[in-house]
């Protein structure tokens, strides 16, 4: 049914009204009606506010799905939103597996009897942090940086298999069918992403062509909902501020009940940024006003929970999340509830339905501890790489290979010459090189790091080039995420031409859908290099306990064959979350991959996590400390002050520039204090639309806040106007101007910039008056 805005409407599931329950009954097969009225969402007729929380069932053990429901019923809430993830389900083209951990039919029975709906959100696209944002890795054998989430064959053909086997899997949970599902989401904030509404048409009837008949709607930033919106689909917004400007946008282009798609309890963390939290006392003040206005919403997220195995996303440019979701979500990583959860529990108690309470919440699961234990067997990995080898004139991205994510590791042999560089053309993501068994370098992507000096050679040696890959991107452009060692990869050495080198053999350790362990061969001895380390330990009684991975380097952790995990010293997450159900009593075998070695070979087991420390001394490749911004004798392209507000401004230049570099110079702010703050920066080509950012990196910050928050220079071209960049104020106070200098990665036409200031009330920090622009090739140098 066609949603007109300008007349009276309802959507309705097809089946017919049995009762009046607010609530889903697990012991009722019977079908219901969901609708959307002119003002509220009818549940058998009758007006029903929806009190949502989010929640991943891949981001929490099977046997604890029961515990997290019950507390999130307990916190007020009577729905749970739901990710299905494409790639977790199909992780090989067309071997559909939805056992065990997967069992999304069964995460749905459960919310039924723990008396919560469920809103179903079954992408194809789904972002949230996870691998490619949920999208199967063989999508990129096509080629083509362009063609994801579009109406190109390449895309669209799968996409419908695959909703499709959604609604084989899932339909009978449908609300007109007696299950919990009332609402199917389509796609997933496209308005970040994509101008193409066909496209969500296609997507939305892939849904109906599936078998869902539950009302149908899209989700987008508030910024977007108006240019997103098509009358077949249900518009709901995302903010995690200013609910009023958020509601405002959904009635001016529909009639209907108002409702926030997500509202953000927190936000997650990346490996080198400082975690992330905060205070409830807004968000609860949010959520009250949404429900006195008879407004419905979802918390993004109830629970978070952990990105076991190797499923963690990756923010743009490239910031890999950490295994930790934690997300300083009221329900926290491990199920544990606080003040926060208190919080949102009292505010939400203030507008029940008469005569409804809430159950009390369930209580800790059990917690233990583990004495130091010592790994004393190891698996080198040059020692443990499969015989058979790929042969290749020049490497390719591993996807045109057939291995999906893991340790690559790189053949070829150089001729004897003078000190050279070798370059690739992109690596993705860390990459260790050594020339005849000795490590001379790194390259790594989150630099655009892609250069390493050799030593000189007086005969022959062999190069070899071990990659790790970390995570696909999981939002934005970047999404086209190609892993592996891109050629041509050339030696280059003074005053001569670049010459490629061929001829490269290939050998991989895929660690497939689920972080699989090869075949490996153990000796008791400590390795040197990259190696895997193994150790036991035992328990008399099982529990939650947190492994304190501090001593240890980067890579990947196994416990009694199961992949718990990535680990990375830089933090700031020190521990890793393993769940009671995981261990054995007894004897417990844990195995560790370290790729650069660890400081010692211990591990215990803490009662508490440690989630907010951070070492950057432990990275392996850090940017540059002694650049500077060269802007004497320049003219800026463009001078001018900002409106006050939190809105998006765009702005057009007298004249188009070009340039590989621009800065933007911030003179002050409109709150009278020495700091500035950039939420997002954009942009403009001659055209007027945005410039591609998928090459971009920040060449300079004249100062970022990295300690009392995450403030850093990243996030302010990250497509996330939730977080920003801030100038530091924690251990010094930087004074203006502050600049910020973007590099494109190649030079390009500028027509203008696009500037979202930082979010929140009005009088927020760091909101920039004045400014100036300076385009230009060379506007960084290093000293």
């Amino acid at each position: 049914m066609t949603i007109q805005p300008s007349r009276r409407r309802v959507l309705l599931g097809t089946a017919a009204a049995v009762g009046s329950t607010l609530l889903p009954s697990a012991h009722a097969a019977a079908a219901h009606t969901f609708a959307i009225g002119d003002r509220d969402f009818l549940l058998d007729g009758k007006p029903l506010q929806i009190r949502c929380g989010e929640i991943h069932f891949a981001r929490v053990p099977r046997e604890y799905w029961g515990h997290r429901l019950k507390a999130i019923k307990a916190m007020g809430l009577n729905a749970v939103c739901a990710y299905l993830f494409w790639n977790y389900h199909e992780w090989r083209e067309g071997k559909y597996d939805w056992s065990g951990q997967r069992d999304a039919a069964e995460f749905c029975r459960l919310a039924q009897a723990e008396g919560l709906w469920v809103i179903l959100r079954p992408g194809p696209y789904a972002c949230a942090e996870w691998e490619m944002g949920g999208l199967p890795w063989w999508l990129l054998k096509h080629d083509g940086d362009a063609f994801l989430r579009t109406r190109n064959d390449a895309f669209v053909r799968p996409a419908r298999r695959w909703l499709a086997e959604v609604g084989r899997a899932l339909g009978a949970q449908q609300i007109t069918r007696g299950g919990p599902i009332l609402m199917v989401q389509v796609e997933n904030e496209y308005g970040f992403f994509g101008e193409d509404l066909e496209y969500m048409r296609t997507m939305r009837q892939a849904l109906k062509d599936g078998g869902f008949d539950v009302p149908l709607f899209q989700c987008n930033p508030t910024n977007a909902v108006a240019k997103t919106h098509i009358p077949e689909l249900f518009s709901v917004a995302n903010f995690g501020s200013d609910p009023q400007g958020g509601f405002k946008a959904l009635a001016a282009v529909q009639q209907g009940p108002l409702m926030c798609g997500e509202y953000y309890s927190g936000w997650f963390d990346t490996w080198g940024a400082p975690h992330r939290t905060g205070e409830a006392t807004k968000a609860v003040a949010d959520i009250e006003t949404m429900l006195a206005a008879n407004g419905s919403f979802s918390l993004y997220m109830a629970h978070g929970g952990t990105t076991f195995g190797l499923w963690g996303g990756c923010d743009r440019p490239f910031r890999p999340d950490t295994t930790s979701y934690d997300y300083d979500a009221p329900i926290g990583e491990a199920g544990w509830i606080g003040k926060k959860f208190d919080a949102y529990r009292a505010g939400i108690s203030r507008h029940l339905a008469p005569g409804e309470t809430l159950p009390q919440p369930p209580g800790r699961l059990p917690v233990i501890t583990i004495a130091p234990f010592t790994l004393d067997e190891t698996a080198g990995v040059f020692a443990n790489l499969p015989q058979q080898a790929i042969r290749a004139a020049s490497p390719q991205p591993i996807e045109q290979y057939d291995i999906s994510r893991g340790l690559v590791a790189y053949r070829v042999t150089l001729p004897p010459g003078p000190a050279a560089v070798l370059e690739a053309a992109k690596v993705r993501d860390l990459a260790w090189v050594y020339v005849d068994g000795r490590e001379v370098g790194t390259m790594d992507t989150r630099h655009r790091r892609f250069k390493v000096e050799l030593p000189a050679r007086t005969q022959a040696a062999t190069l070899e080039i071990l990659l790790y890959t970390i995570a696909r991107v999981n939002f934005g452009v970047e999404i086209h995420d190609r892993k592996g060692l891109h050629g041509p990869v050339t030696l280059r050495a003074k005053g001569a031409k670049a010459q490629p080198l061929e001829n490269w053999e290939i050998r991989a350790i895929d660690f497939d859908a689920d972080g699989v362990l090869p075949p490996l061969t153990w000796q008791r001895a400590k390795a040197k290099g990259p190696a895997f380390w193994r150790g036991g330990f035992d328990v008399a009684a099982t529990g939650d306990t947190f492994l304190d991975m501090a001593s240890w380097g980067q890579g990947i952790v196994w416990i009694n064959g199961r992949c718990l995990g990535r680990y990375w010293s830089i933090g700031p997450t020190q521990t890793m979350y393993l769940p009671g159900p995981w261990l054995r009593q007894g004897r417990n075998e844990i195995v560790v991959l370290d790729l650069t070695g660890p400081q010692g070979n211990r591990i215990a087991g803490l009662a508490t996590p440690v989630l907010d420390r951070l070492r950057p001394e432990r990275d392996l490749s850090r940017p540059p400390s002694t650049a500077r911004v060269q802007l004497k004798g320049m003219a800026p392209v463009h001078e001018g002050r900002f409106q006050p507000g939190g809105a998006t401004q765009d702005v057009t230049f007298a004249q188009v520039a070009h340039g590989r570099q621009v800065c933007l110079e911030a003179l002050d702010a409109f709150d009278g204090k020495p700091f500035v703050a950039i939420a997002e920066l954009a942009l403009l080509g001659k055209d007027g639309k945005t410039l591609n950012q998928s090459l971009w990196t920040i060449a300079y910050a004249s100062s970022e806040e990295a300690s009392k928050e995450d403030g850093t220079a990243l996030n302010a071209i990250n497509g996330q106007a939730t977080d920003y960049w801030h100038s530091a104020y924690s251990k010094s106070e930087a004074q203006p101007p502050h600049r910020l200098v973007l590099d494109l990665g190649a030079a390009a036409d500028v027509a203008g910039l696009r500037y979202t200031p930082r979010q929140g009330p009005d009088g927020v920090t760091g909101r920039i008056r004045r400014y100036r622009v300076y385009v230009g090739d060379r506007l960084v140098v290093e000293d």
